[in-house]
């Protein structure tokens, strides 16, 4: 039993801690489960409860492990930890479940037959021996993409599954195949004397399966575990904290379950939503009180996510100020969606109410930074891009666009060399060289050496048939510049280079396609005017664009991130973009009503990051992903009508569409004939359009509606002669 005393260092500890904090410190004997709120000071509890433990329970830090998920939590709790330790930390365990099982491996892998020298493969590594694998088995890897194959694997160790037990339990001719190169990589591994990310998790739980007496000495070492963001272990690091902790079972895990959005990492949500079943006698504490956001946000924050089943509930509350309403903004497009934005960050600015590094622009998806990156650039507002590359700076938005400027100009020598083999076709890096050199040699362009090197069979014949097919792509695609719309030419690239299948190949193919689209829809943009002037006038622009550099670092920007990256962080001004039905929720949620609470988590965490302002933001039409009429997020439902102000960019009063009326999918009847929000209806002038509001006046009734190629229209029933039609919705 651990012993504290009750002495002027543990006031000094304590201090600054509220009571349910202090309570979380103080409870040091058996499992703790502390449910950590937003903005409720968890890194505060875990440093001052490992100072607690050394300085006032007099615990050895070389008996104390700490585990966070990233390094630079691990840096923050450090530097936190030395302001009130010193140099007593120096013998503490404290990093991520990564780095922490290296070092174990490193001193006692050789139980299990690793070598103390092993190396650690990163995902290229991981990748090019998938690849290695598919060719051993003679497994065509455009048939059995190496990124899927790869993301299974990692699957099944992350649910401490081997490749014998993989095996065992195949039930799809793809599971056969992924046992298959399952099997070899690990070999391949082995023979390598390497580690992936994934064994060092896995590999760490087989020591201690494999040998109970070097888990009994770590059993003994540690005394105290902690581990923060508990609700983002996947199964192979919930059951090696339960190795560790099975002598004392002093476990303290920190987490929220409705902060829980890294499925797709295979972070398993049962994990904290369980902890009490294998703990029974654990204490659970809650950690309510936020320090972070106005009242109004913490309570917008509870409604949206009180609707989820998987939680365990909390109430949260806060002593800061009530604070402005939520403002909900409505814009027809995503371009008058980002002028918002900007103007109100502007407004707030110019009133010295924040600074641009004050703002914080959140949104679901990559392919939605496009126009907002645009709106910075043309309104002259600093940005910077949070955990990615610029829109037009990435990798498959740069493919097409060379493709384009080959088109354009063929002696393009860069775009040329960047697609030359984009997709794969045989030319290599070799075959590249010597076309460069003798372009160089006779001061031809590219493409002039590229025609001149087949038409003089310069080169092996394989090499010559290869680079004459890949000429007559180009030649083609030039020909059709004369009579195709830019958006059309992006077509004809996708189909003429197996670009498509080259990219949805891909782990993360479905996000490049959509970013793929969206250059498309800007691309659209240009079309009806002269081809060859439309490409031109089109390509000008993206250079302009892709132009602008990064940003210096020390100038006050706007942050543009997204959801997922924006956990753990928070701003005072928050603006969340796309709050529509398909983008958040995710239209790949509509199915499943797991995925739908995640969707909710992940809104909900967008909302927590806000500390003074928050806005919401939804469009009525996108051209995201080829164009289509959006329906208000069903998120946006569940917020109490009192906490928010609704209003649109395009008229000085607030739009008249109850919050009430924003619905799951559209429902509520609106008028005397029938007709209700989401209903499709046939205009004889403007065509199809879905109707977005309908209300009285005087005598009569008054729709908008969004027709698909007309805009947005307000029409009085009377005269408009609408007729209602059956159709359906095609979410982005």
């Amino acid at each position: 039993m651990n012993i504290c005393y009750n002495n002027s260092v543990s006031m000094d500890i304590l201090a600054t801690l509220n009571p349910a904090q202090r309570k979380a410190v103080e409870a040091i004997e058996g499992p703790v489960l502390i449910l950590a709120g937003p903005g409720s000071g968890k890194t505060r509890v875990i440093t001052h409860r490992v100072a607690y433990l050394i300085k006032v329970c007099g615990i050895n830090p070389h008996r104390i492990m700490a585990v966070t998920f990233t390094n630079k939590a691990a840096r923050e709790m450090q530097e936190r930890l030395e302001r009130l330790l010193g140099q007593q930390i120096e013998a503490l365990t404290l990093g991520t479940f990564h780095a922490i099982c290296s070092r174990i491996l490193h001193r006692e892998g050789q139980a299990i037959g690793i070598n103390p020298r092993f190396v650690i493969y990163d995902e290229e590594d991981q990748l090019n021996l998938i690849k290695q694998s598919l060719q051993e088995t003679n497994l065509d890897p455009k048939q059995y993409a190496p990124r899927v194959l790869h993301s299974a694997i990692s699957a099944a160790k992350s649910r401490l599954i081997s490749p014998r037990d993989y095996a065992r339990q195949t039930h799809s001719y793809f599971e056969e195949i992924v046992s298959r190169v399952y099997h070899l990589y690990q070999q391949l591994l082995t023979q390598s004397e390497a580690l992936d990310f994934d064994d060092l998790l896995m590999k760490t739980v087989q020591l201690f399966d494999d040998h109970s007496e070097i888990l009994t000495r770590y059993q003994s070492r540690y005394v105290h575990i902690l581990v923060d963001e508990f609700q983002d272990t996947n199964i192979a690091q919930y059951m090696l904290v339960k190795q560790l902790a099975g002598k004392y079972r002093n476990i303290c895990v920190v987490g929220d379950p409705d902060q829980s959005i890294y499925s797709w990492r295979f972070a398993d949500l049962r994990n904290i939503l369980s902890f009490e079943k294998d703990y029974p006698e654990a204490k659970v504490v809650l950690l309510e009180q936020n320090y972070r956001s106005t009242k109004t946000i913490l309570q917008v924050a509870s409604d949206v996510i009180s609707a989820n089943v998987q939680r365990k509930p909390k109430n949260l509350w806060t002593e800061n100020e009530v604070g402005s309403p939520v403002a909900i903004i409505e814009s027809y497009s995503e371009e008058e969606e980002a002028q918002s934005v900007v103007k109100e960050i502007e407004k707030l600015v110019s009133q010295d109410q924040i600074s641009l590094k004050d703002c914080a622009v959140m949104y679901r998806v990559n392919a939605q930074s496009r126009v907002l990156e645009e709106t910075f650039m043309r309104y002259g507002v600093p940005y910077k891009l949070v955990g990615g590359i610029r829109f037009y700076q990435r990798r498959e938005v740069k493919d097409i666009i060379a493709y384009l400027r080959v088109i354009h100009n063929p002696h393009d020598n860069v775009s040329l060399a960047r697609i030359i083999n984009v997709p794969g076709r045989g030319i290599g890096q070799g075959t590249l060289g010597k076309l460069q050199a003798w372009a160089r040699s006779n001061g031809a362009s590219l493409y002039n050496a590229l025609k001149q090197m087949v038409e003089e069979k310069a080169l092996l014949s394989r090499i010559t048939q290869t680079l004459t097919k890949f000429v007559a792509l180009i030649n083609g695609l030039i020909a059709k510049n004369h009579e195709l719309n830019p958006s059309e030419l992006v077509d004809e690239i996708l189909e003429h280079t197996g670009y498509r299948e080259y990219i949805l190949e891909k782990e993360d193919g479905e996000e490049k396609w959509e970013n793929i689209m969206e250059l498309k829809s800007v691309a659209r943009e240009y079309d009806g005017i002269n081809p060859e002037e439309a490409l031109a006038t089109f390509l000008e622009k993206v250079s302009l664009v892709s132009d602008v550099d990064g940003l210096d670092e020390k100038t006050e920007a706007v942050t543009l991130i997204t959801l997922h990256q924006a956990k753990g962080l928070e701003f005072p001004v928050v603006f969340i973009v796309g709050m529509e039905e398909g983008l958040l929720p995710h239209r790949k949620s509509f199915d499943d009503p797991g995925e739908m609470e995640e969707e909710r988590r992940l809104c909900y965490v967008g909302i927590s990051r806000a500390g003074k302002q928050l806005y919401l933001l939804r469009s009525y039409r996108r051209s995201l992903f080829g164009g289509s009429v959006n329906l208000p997020s069903r998120f946006l439902k569940d917020i109490s009508p009192h906490l928010v102000t609704t209003k649109g960019l395009w008229e000085e009063e607030s739009l008249k569409m109850p919050l009430a009326a924003y619905p799951d999918s559209v429902a509520h009847s609106l008028n005397m004939l029938d007709l209700k929000v989401g209903d499709w209806v046939h205009h004889s002038k403007f065509g199809d359009g879905i109707v977005m509001d309908c209300f009285p006046d005087k005598g009569d009734q008054v729709a908008t509606v969004s027709f698909e190629e007309a805009g947005v229209k307000k029409l009085l029933l009377s005269l408009a002669k609408l007729e209602k039609i059956e159709k359906n919705l095609d979410f982005p």
